[in-house]
């Protein structure tokens, strides 16, 4: 088995709840990093990337198609190159890079990885989420029930 190396590091744009990146879509978030790593790192025959993994833990809305692979077309790379999401929930970023580390090419892969989520469609984040009356103490019970 090849080993995997971690070569560039890009963090993607970070917003707060009803901020100025709440109504981006997640897939053209995604696609910030991708379009700047090449800039980044010119050495790299990026035509040889072999796959682009995301993970997204709550796929509603726009983010419910491939974020990976709609990332990779709105990036301006090559469209040869295949996308996958993974839903991990809060794992999912963390499970894209041990797949691709544990691609079994027999030459070490080029594989980009990544986390992207669209925050206003996870429940704890939206304003229309309900708390589950078993996380909330019994006098916090009585008051959301009026």
């Amino acid at each position: 088995m090849s080993e995997a190396f971690i070569c560039d590091a890009v963090r993607m744009p970070i917003g707060r709840y009803g901020g100025a990146l709440a109504s981006a879509r997640a897939d053209y978030l995604a696609a910030v990093p991708l379009a700047h790593l090449p800039k980044r790192n010119s050495d790299v025959d990026w035509a040889k990337v072999e796959d682009v993994i995301y993970g997204c833990a709550n796929q509603a809305g726009e983010d419910n198609r491939n974020v990976a692979r709609m990332a990779v077309l709105l990036s301006g790379m090559p469209i040869s190159i295949p996308g996958a999401t993974v839903n991990r929930l809060c794992c999912s970023g963390m499970d894209a890079v041990g797949m691709a580390a544990r691609a079994s090419s027999p030459l070490p892969p080029i594989s980009l990885t990544a986390r992207a989520d669209a925050m206003r469609y996870v429940p704890c984040a939206s304003a229309s989420a309900r708390v589950s009356p078993s996380f909330l103490s019994a006098s916090d019970r009585a008051k959301a029930e009026g």
